[in-house]
């Protein structure tokens, strides 16, 4: 039973929420306080957190920059916020969907259900019993293979699939991809992150050539794709201490 943790002010809202979640078989706590949700994910993740924005005490957007700290486990949005900067910027801060007041109550637990089978280590992976092609990163030697193919792959390269493989589905900006595979103070712009995930998908399609692994968002940036499911055969190994914390 997947642990929800709903972070919700207006209490009418969290009741049905809490109600239909509970209903499709999934367990909920509710805070309606950003501080007291942001130190309970500290000390004990859920499976997936629903977030609002407009919050007392601390704000959505400082509890999911204060979450992301310590766990990677998914977040949805939920907020009356509706403009595009609000939506990029959880985005980038590292919220996995966004959803906008008012809702459907059947469409959340929808998109709940789908955010979660991205992240779930049981999902589907299998074409007529067989297993999909296997992503494998060795963060030592900063090598990886792809259905046992090696993509030869440059050090820039390999830190970009290793974050946008970590999450499929997840959308990263390319500001958020900067961050997590440049060095603090590297002179360089947005557009590079353009340059390698073209070289990537290039790289990929030798493998693959009738899938495309990586989707542009538009407008927000890039996200793990991998065919018929959410989950790849990914066998993350010899992963050195930088790689892990990355």
């Amino acid at each position: 039973m997947a642990r929800i943790v709903i972070v919700e002010d207006q209490l009418d809202i969290a009741s049905v929420v809490q109600d239909y979640l509970r209903a499709a078989g999934y367990e909920t706590t509710h805070f309606a306080d950003g501080q007291g949700a942001l130190e309970h994910i500290v000390e004990s993740p859920p499976d997936l957190t629903l977030l609002d924005i407009g919050l007392p005490r601390l704000d959505g957007i400082e509890v999911l920059r204060g979450a992301r700290e310590h766990t990677d486990h998914p977040v949805i949005m939920v907020t009356a916020r509706i403009e595009e900067v609000d939506r990029l910027l959880g985005l980038e801060l590292g919220a996995d969907d966004y959803v906008c007041k008012p809702f459907s109550p059947r469409e959340l637990v929808a998109r709940v259900g789908a955010v979660l089978r991205r992240f779930s280590p049981n999902d589907a992976r299998t074409r007529t019993g067989q297993d999909l092609p296997g992503l494998v990163l060795d963060g030592v030697y900063w090598r990886a293979s792809l259905d046992g193919t090696a993509l030869n792959l440059t050090r820039r390269e390999f830190s970009l699939l290793q974050v946008l493989s970590r999450h499929p589905g997840r959308i990263y900006s390319r500001a958020r991809l900067l961050e997590l595979t440049f060095s603090a103070g590297a002179d360089v712009t947005d557009r590079a992150i353009d340059s390698h995930v073209k070289n990537l998908r290039r790289k990929l399609g030798v493998v693959t050539p009738t899938h495309e692994w990586i989707r542009s968002v538009y407008g927000a940036g890039f996200a793990w794709e991998p065919p018929l499911g959410p989950s790849p055969n990914f066998l993350p190994i010899r992963l050195p201490t930088s790689a892990r914390r990355a």
